[in-house]
């Protein structure tokens, strides 16, 4: 493999690592966040030519459907992402789909990593009414 070709994989390894346990994202996104934007065939094929037994969670790429697409190829691999996803929480409908609007993961931009308080989440900041 050509040393640019390396670099790419190891781009694509390095954003699938980011996905957080009990969450996914899609080829595409893992395209964008590796700087190869377009190029979700290319993550496909750099998941695929992870070396066998390595720690990459690739089980967190699905496709833009919500669906695992190959199982890296292997007889059964559609059932081992599935178990894997399933073991961190995520949830399949009756179709094998995964709700991306619930499951998706996006990593936050820079600077923009604290969490809001508690007592806060999920509710729209209301403004303070003047006498």
């Amino acid at each position: 493999m050509s040393p640019a070709k390396r670099t790419t994989h190891q781009r694509i390894h390095a954003a699938v690592r980011r996905i957080p346990r009990g969450r996914v994202a899609t080829y595409g996104d893992v395209a964008r966040l590796a700087g190869l934007p377009g190029q979700a065939r290319l993550v496909g094929y750099a998941l695929h030519a992870a070396p066998p037994g390595s720690r990459l969670p690739w089980h967190r790429v699905v496709n833009a459907q919500g669906r695992i697409s190959l199982g890296r190829g292997v007889p059964g691999g559609d059932l081992e992402q599935r178990f894997r996803l399933e073991r961190e929480g995520v949830v399949f409908d009756a179709n094998g789909r995964i709700a991306l609007s619930r499951w998706r993961w996006s990593p936050r931009a820079p600077g923009r990593n604290k969490r809001r308080p508690a007592s806060l989440r999920g509710r729209r900041a209301v403004g303070i009414a003047r006498s």
